[in-house]
This record gives structure tokens, sequence and C-alpha cells, in this order.
């Protein structure tokens, strides 16, 4: 264990401005890494969150609206219209649940969630619109309901909120994968690094590995210092960069968007230790793994 040390202190002293380089090569990308897994882990927290509150409000034709739809000119939707829009609704099996809403029900909540704003006056009783609010199953399987209905008579419009969410949730995804993709190519380039320290490590101690050899060292007992070497400098790179998620959670997120934005969901520490841990793993796998591959040649009996 002395010698094990010792040859360690002395690879990392000789090469320290190589190992300072790998040390901030895995800091920036481990916390690149780290930012990707928490901004994955918050994008379905908003998912799971938003699909859950996700319904579909099937609205119904009125004479002094009509645009677009299967409506009959200057006709609201016939009793009979509803109960067969009603039905189809409730045998459809996506459909958890229905709520029926007349048009006086629908002004008189328009009322009272504007009563403090100008645009109160903006609608009349007979500008508003019966309507079925549906509740699914599961938020995603909508399709097939959307389909059916539209090409029923007195339907003038669906509001559909998977419009307004998805295109939302595909940028976020796209943002969180373009993070973690860009960390991967910084801790490739970490890992070529690592292994071109060892190999200069390996290139000068090359006489003491091949006397160690000759005397019949094993090759742990020649390979320890070296995959010490890389292992302290993952580990103190994935240090930093566990340091900087943590502080980045506390700050952007704790102390301020969910003090701002009381109504989201927001990812916690619980999180942000399963996103650390991650890290450390990515950490210690890239230290060891280019150890092995650049000493493995003075392994060979």
């Amino acid at each position: 264990m002395r010698h094990l040390l010792s040859e360690t202190w002395s690879g990392l002293r000789r090469n320290v401005g190589i190992t300072l380089a790998v040390v901030m090569t895995m800091w920036v990308s481990l916390s690149l890494f780290g930012a990707g897994l928490i901004a994955a882990q918050q994008v379905n927290l908003f998912k799971g969150e938003w699909y859950d509150k996700i319904e579909i409000t099937v609205y119904l034709c009125t004479a002094k609206l009509q645009t677009g739809g299967n409506c009959d000119p200057g006709q609201d939707a016939t009793d009979e219209q509803k109960d067969q829009i009603h039905d189809a609704i409730e045998k459809n099996p996506e459909v958890l649940k229905v709520e029926y809403q007349s048009k006086e029900e629908a002004y008189e909540e328009f009322l009272n969630v504007f009563k403090d704003s100008p645009i109160k006056d903006s609608l009349t009783l007979e500008e508003m619109q019966d309507n079925y609010r549906v509740k699914l199953v599961d938020p995603q399987q909508y399709q097939g309901l959307v389909s059916q209905l539209k090409l029923m008579r007195g339907v003038q419009k669906i509001q559909d909120l998977h419009q307004i969410l998805e295109p939302v949730f595909k940028w976020l995804g796209a943002l969180q994968w373009g993070t973690i993709a860009l960390s991967i190519v910084l801790l490739l380039a970490a890992a070529l690094q690592i292994g071109t320290t060892i190999r200069m490590a390996t290139f000068t101690r090359g006489r003491e590995i091949g006397i160690m050899r000759l005397v019949g060292a094993s090759n742990f007992h020649i390979m320890g210092p070296f995959l010490l070497e890389s292992l302290i400098a993952g580990l103190v790179g994935a240090f930093l960069a566990s340091g900087t998620l943590v502080f980045g959670v506390w700050f952007i997120i704790l102390r301020n968007a969910q003090r701002g934005l009381e109504a989201f969901r927001w990812v916690g520490w619980t999180e942000t230790w399963i996103a650390v841990g991650a890290m450390v793993l990515v950490a210690i796998i890239l230290s060891i793994i280019p150890t092995i591959i650049s000493a493995r040649r003075y392994l060979r009996v």
C-alpha cells in the first residue's frame, strides 16, 4: 500500500498539467451531464402533472357562432345531436369521465373568472357554447376520441390541450437530449485525455515497469498506481461537478423558480442526489476503462 500511494503521488506530481486538464474536462462534462439528467427529470415531472390535468373540451354548435365544425346554419346543436355526442363519448374506452356544461353555466364561469377584467363584457350569453368536458383514462391516448367526434353533427370545435403542450415538451426534450449529447462528447474527450495521460506515464516509467515484470510483480501491483491516478482525477472532477449541480439546483430551482412559480412541481434533493450518483458512477467508469486499455500492453507476459 505504501508503494502504491508513493507511486501515485509521484505520477500526479509529474503530470500535474495534464491531470488538471483531465479534472477540468471532467468537471465541465459531468456538470452538463448532471444538468441534462435534472432537465430530463423536470420534464417528466411537468409531463406527469400536466398530462394528468388534460381534458378534451367538445364545444357544441350555437346559432351565434358558425365558424367551422359540423353545424347547421343559424341553429344550436339539437337535443338529438347532444344525446348522440354524449353517448359516443361515454361509450369510448378512452374516456374516464364526461361532464356537460350548458352555455348558461359557461357564461357564469366566464363572469366569475374575469369579474375584475375589462374583457368580461366582450361576450354575451348567446355567444357562449354548450360543451362536454372529457377526462381521459390515459391522457396520451386521445386520438381515437378526437377523430370520432370531429365527424359528428353538432360539434363546432374540439379544444385539445395536447396541441399546445406537446410542442413545448418536444422542445424541452430536445434541449435536455442536446445537453446530454454535448456532455457525452466532452466525457469522451476526458476519457481520451485520461488514456493519453496513462500512456505518457507508462512511457516515462517504462524502465521501472520492465524491472517490476522481471522480478515477478503482479498485474495489479504494476497497474495500481495508474488506476489510482486516473481515479483521483476523475473523482475530483466529479466532486466539483456535483458541487456545481447542487448549487445550481439550490439557487435556480429551490430558491427562485420554486418560490416564484409555486403552481409547478419542481425537482428537489431526491432527483439531485440521483443525478449526483450517476455522475460519480460515470466518472469511475471513465477513469478505470481508459486506464486498463492504455496500460494493457505492459501487462502481457
